[in-house]
């Protein structure tokens, strides 16, 4: 059964993303910890992170730091954040999230909601940067 990221990928279901190329994809989180929190996935579905090959690894971090970077010139943060938690949702991600102190990546805290114009301008802005 395909993942709910799977079929975001396939255009089933509507995403702000970010960036794409033919391995992997990145949109923003809709239950963001903050303003340009985004997910990194490959389009593989592997549900852990560690079952990804080393290749496959390799290209996912590496795709994670182009997106990254992208986030720290549209995002006023002091660092772009990481985590890879992976119970949620079956498919392998990683979270990016712009940070100021550890506490922002808190994944217990309150989640923002964004209008979809706040959602748009902020995919917008991180696309720009890409």
């Amino acid at each position: 059964m395909a993942t709910i990221f799977s079929k975001i990928i396939k255009g089933e279901i509507p995403c702000y993303k970010i960036a794409e190329d033919e391995m992997h994809f990145a949109f923003l989180d809709i239950n963001p910890l903050a303003k340009g929190h985004t997910l990194v996935i490959p389009k593989k579905e592997v549900d852990y992170i560690f079952k990804l090959d080393d290749n496959e690894l390799s290209r996912l971090v590496l795709f994670a730091k182009k997106v990254a970077e992208a986030m720290e010139k549209a995002i006023p943060c002091k660092r772009i954040g990481l985590s890879v938690i992976g119970l949620e949702v079956p498919h392998t991600h990683i979270h990016l999230v712009p940070i100021n102190k550890e506490s922002d990546i808190y994944f217990g805290k309150e989640k923002l909601s964004l209008t979809k114009e706040e959602f748009e301008t902020i995919a917008e802005k991180i696309r720009d940067a890409f």
